[in-house]
């Protein structure tokens, strides 16, 4: 006779629980995108907080692995490289091409500003010596394509959100990510080597070989991608399921590729959608599919499931130096400070962003997530495999602090939107019932005025129209036997 066995081990119990949470969040979808507008990310982060060891403890991925850094590096390398090649695909047609002033600005000085300025905020909030800090700030300074894309997409923000600003900011995320290694390697070459053969050294090893050759890399791929789809099409080789996925299955390949090569994959895949669909020929033929909202929303609460239990709580302790106050302070400096000012002061050099109110938007909304890890554990491993006695203090606090901000950065920018909208309906109650008045006679003869002001938005319109309604004053007397009667404006 057979017996019954309950498993409860985690390798049993893990696919319950994530398939249970997936299930359960898909079954009210409607309700927390477009009525609640709650992140995913973040409500997959806080389950996965629940479930991990700091609370119930169904899940501890720190047993599945005897490298728990490699498997979560692997976890957000494959992430990024989907999220970039969905980002480049999603790009119209020769995007990179038409917008490249604006990418220009956005990619050298303000990048640059957002590195140097979290740098400045790490060093003086945990007392690190420079190259540390620049080190550490190189890792949250890209946006982060995995997060953005929860914001640019949906109802709210093709409701609000114009499309030249969603595409650039898109465009942004997928190619600031691939350009975090520059900043980066370049702090490690200085606290390796020092001097000017580190600045030769990044120059060849990091600009030319990793960037250079992974864009050339990542353009050829999705060239000879895009017509090898194009002949197999037309000549009726390949089914629809297989003609959806060849971006990304094109992505796995590069990052295998780049991989054994050792240069920039991220960077690469996200060439390589722009290249796969420059004549727009292939956004176009999935535009209405929903693949990518789904692949995005899958590859999104599947990571930040996970990270929320791996976070390193135990890290944040008064006895050492990552206090719990220091933390915080870094974090909510970071996510002032990092970004919004200097897209606020050079808003007027970027033509995709025409307004300060864009500007306003774009420099709010610039996540830290997925990208951020992955460099952190490369920080760890780059200083590991060197030696560098140097930067001994840079692998151990590094993770827990980029943990942190990423998790700032999840928290306050999916409970944003949900804020912006309730302080609309607040102010748009209270101007309805400003609106509501009631004619008296006043004095003379003087009926009060009413001046409103309206703004409209067609949705996804770049065009905003402002329309203004004035009651004049008057000075015709009522008739003495008019009642009161109340005007709507």
């Amino acid at each position: 006779m057979g017996e019954i066995h309950i498993l409860t081990d985690q390798p049993q119990v893990v696919p319950a629980l994530v398939g249970g949470f997936l299930s359960v969040l898909g079954l009210c979808s409607l309700i927390t995108k477009e009525r609640l507008y709650l992140s995913e990310t973040l409500l997959a982060m806080v389950y996965g907080i629940i479930i991990g060891p700091r609370v119930l403890n169904w899940m501890d991925p720190s047993g599945w692995s005897a490298d728990e850094h490699q498997l979560t590096q692997e976890f957000s390398r494959y992430a990024l490289a989907i999220e970039v090649m969905i980002a480049g695909v999603a790009l119209p047609k020769k995007y990179l091409l038409r917008e490249w002033a604006s990418l220009l600005v956005l990619l050298l000085p303000v990048m640059t500003v957002m590195w140097l300025v979290s740098a400045a905020i790490i060093k003086f909030v945990f007392n690190l010596p420079l190259l540390h800090a620049l080190a550490i700030g190189s890792c949250v300074a890209p946006t982060d394509p995995v997060l953005a894309n929860a914001i640019l997409k949906g109802m709210f923000a093709e409701s609000h959100v114009p499309v030249r600003l969603r595409n650039i900011l898109t465009a942004e995320s997928g190619a600031n990510d691939g350009l975090g290694y520059p900043f980066l390697f370049f702090a490690l070459y200085l606290m390796r080597i020092g001097g000017g053969k580190a600045i030769g050294t990044w120059l060849y090893a990091t600009c030319v070989y990793q960037v250079l050759l992974s864009t050339a890399i990542g353009a050829i791929a999705g060239y000879v991608g895009r017509k090898a789809l194009r002949l197999a099409e037309a000549a009726g080789w390949v089914d629809r399921e297989s003609f959806l996925s060849a971006s990304i299955t094109l992505a796995i390949l590069l990052v295998g590729i780049c991989t054994i090569l050792g240069t920039d994959d991220i960077l690469c895949c996200f060439v390589a959608g722009n290249s796969f669909t420059w004549d727009d020929w292939f956004r176009l033929e999935t535009k209405d599919t929903g693949l990518q909202e789904t692949l995005n929303g899958l590859v999104s609460m599947a990571f930040f499931m996970y990270f929320g239990s791996v976070i390193p709580w135990s890290s944040y302790s008064s006895a050492n130096l990552l206090h719990p106050w220091r933390i915080v302070v870094a974090v909510v400096l970071i996510m002032l400070l990092r970004r919004l000012p200097i897209l606020m002061a050079s808003y007027k050099l970027i033509p995709a962003i025409r307004s300060w109110q864009d500007a306003l938007f774009a420099g709010w909304f610039g996540p830290v997530g997925v990208s951020a890890i992955f460099y952190s554990i490369e920080t760890i491993k780059q200083l590991t495999e060197h030696e560098d006695s140097n930067g001994g203090r840079v692998a151990g606090i590094v993770y827990p602090i980029v943990c942190a901000v990423v998790f700032g950065s999840v928290l306050v920018h999916g409970v944003t939107i949900p804020l912006i909208l309730i302080g609309r309906r607040v102010k748009t109650t209270l101007s309805v019932s400003a609106s509501t008045v009631w004619i008296q006679p006043n004095g003379g003869g003087m009926f009060r005025t009413i001046s409103g002001k309206f703004r409209s938005r067609e949705a996804g319109s770049d065009n905003a129209a402002d329309v203004a309604l004035t009651i004049s004053p008057t000075h015709t007397r009522p008739s003495p036997h008019a009642r009161d009667t109340p005007l709507e404006v």
